[in-house]
């Protein structure tokens, strides 16, 4: 598959095989980008700004319904091609491609919902006379760089408020995980005019970082580590930065909570996608009146979980994106056997897949919940009261979403308050998302808001208008 630049398919000599983390196999190939391709979509995208916002909120309205009925009549090739790229259960994948739709429809409806306001600058010192409103104005080119675990939806979640505020877009997907995104913009392109979608693949080392420091695009919305995220907010002069980094998400269960409830929180949230996902359960805090009955049930309904073929419906868990990635967690997870822990179900790694694992005895000092484990890992850690349950989960850099599981308001809204996450949960797993709501977190976590209402304030700039009446 070929980069799309300026409404043409661009192919450079170094190519980078897309395997298939099951099979081992090559989907494709993509480009390797370098630098003067980076040149030819930044001026791409400026050149197509005026084109774009001459349309009419309406016709930019239409034309992403459009994408998105596009989307849908080819809901099973995405699906399939995803879950080839990354490795997820199929099922999973339509759950993907059913948010990705969802997305487009309410960036769609976004559209048509950019308002300023009017300014009673009457209400200040010397303001008597005058009337003034603001309008909110496309920044002009947003450069998306996007993940691997869930590619169309995240990138989805950048380029379609981008749009819907009348800003062009240059996208530089996840090099081991593009196709599926690639094949998106295509769509895109099919509505829009050359130049308004653009995607570059390529390293982030050489492609992500001439996007960062390039003068001509206006904001950077990116999705991944910490340590690229730092890196980003350092090189980025003016621009504007949307940030969505890391998680270390904890799920705090008291001694009054459901346990029934409880696990399936944990089930839902620790080994979705594998546990590759930013706002997943990797840690379990729970209370000592209700531990052995937690961890008992919690063994039990992991056990139960397939672990097998991603393309056969009934698997619940596929590879992780790459052996490597696995060999990782089997060597977190090992190390903190080595300093005490003991792994009650699971723990075996077979090439790219690590099965869904449940460990005991975990102390917060322990690499395996200090630092961010991207995999099916469920560590448990014990506390006696719920001072110390919230004082753990705000212990780490990160601060993106957390769940607490309690029947006690008190404590729910004591949780709900203290604990230091851009979302917290009650009675719900920190994986819960809908694609309206502001998405963003705290601390290390990240800066700025995804959520298409939210991602589209983040996309405009407000100008003031001031009339002299007097």
């Amino acid at each position: 598959m070929d980069m799309l630049i300026d409404g043409e398919y661009v192919n450079d000599m170094d190519r980078e095989d897309v395997i298939n983390p099951y099979t081992g196999e090559v989907i494709d190939t993509v480009p390797i980008s370098h630098l003067n391709n980076v040149d030819k979509a930044i001026e791409a995208a400026n050149n197509a700004k005026k084109f774009l916002q001459e349309m009419s909120a309406f016709k930019i309205s239409n034309k992403l319904f459009n994408v998105c009925d596009k989307l849908k009549e080819n809901r099973d090739d995405f699906a399939e091609l995803l879950t080839k790229e990354v490795g997820k259960p199929i099922n999973e994948s339509y759950v993907e491609l059913d948010r990705s739709v969802e997305t487009l429809k309410l960036a769609a409806e976004e559209a048509k919902r950019i308002y300023g306001e009017s300014v009673p600058l009457d209400a200040g010192l010397n303001g008597k006379g005058f009337f003034a409103f603001t309008q909110k104005l496309p920044l002009g080119v947003v450069a998306a760089i996007t993940p691997f675990n869930y590619p169309l939806n995240l990138t989805i979640h950048k380029i379609a408020p981008a749009i819907a505020a009348k800003n062009t877009v240059i996208i530089k997907p996840p090099t081991n995980a593009p196709l599926t995104v690639m094949k998106f913009a295509e769509l895109v392109n099919e509505e829009f005019p050359d130049g308004v979608i653009n995607v570059i693949t390529g390293y982030g080392s050489e492609v992500g970082d001439a996007l960062v420091a390039s003068d001509k695009i206006d904001k950077i919305s990116f999705t991944g580590s910490v340590l690229t995220g730092l890196l980003i907010a350092q090189r980025a002069g003016m621009k504007k930065v949307t940030l969505e980094l890391g998680g270390n998400d904890p799920l705090v269960v008291l001694d009054d909570a459901n346990v029934d409830a409880a696990v399936k929180g944990v089930i839902n949230g620790a080994y979705l996608n594998a546990g590759q996902v930013c706002m997943g359960v990797k840690r379990i805090i729970v209370q000592e009146g209700i531990y052995n009955k937690f961890k008992t049930r919690l063994v039990e309904e992991t056990s139960k979980i397939k672990m097998g073929n991603p393309m056969d419906k009934s698997t619940q868990l596929g590879t992780l994106i790459s052996e490597k990635a696995a060999m990782q967690v089997e060597e977190t997870v090992n190390n903190a056997v080595n300093a005490g822990a003991e792994i009650l179900t699971g723990g075996k790694r077979n090439g790219a897949f690590y099965e869904a694992t449940v460990i005991d005895k975990v102390t917060p000092d322990m690499d395996l919940v200090v630092n961010e484990t991207f995999g099916p890992v469920a560590p448990l850690i014990k506390v006696k009261t719920v001072d110390e349950a919230i004082q753990i989960a705000n212990a780490t850099e990160y601060g993106l979403q957390a769940g607490v599981f309690t029947e006690n308001y008190m404590n729910a809204m004591r949780c709900a308050n203290e604990i230091e996450a851009g979302t917290v949960f009650i009675n719900k797993q920190s994986t819960f998302r809908t694609d309206n709501m502001p998405f963003g977190g705290f601390k290390n976590s990240g800066c700025g808001k995804e959520g298409i209402k939210y991602a589209v304030e983040e996309m405009t700039k407000t100008k003031l208008i001031g009339l002299n009446l007097r």
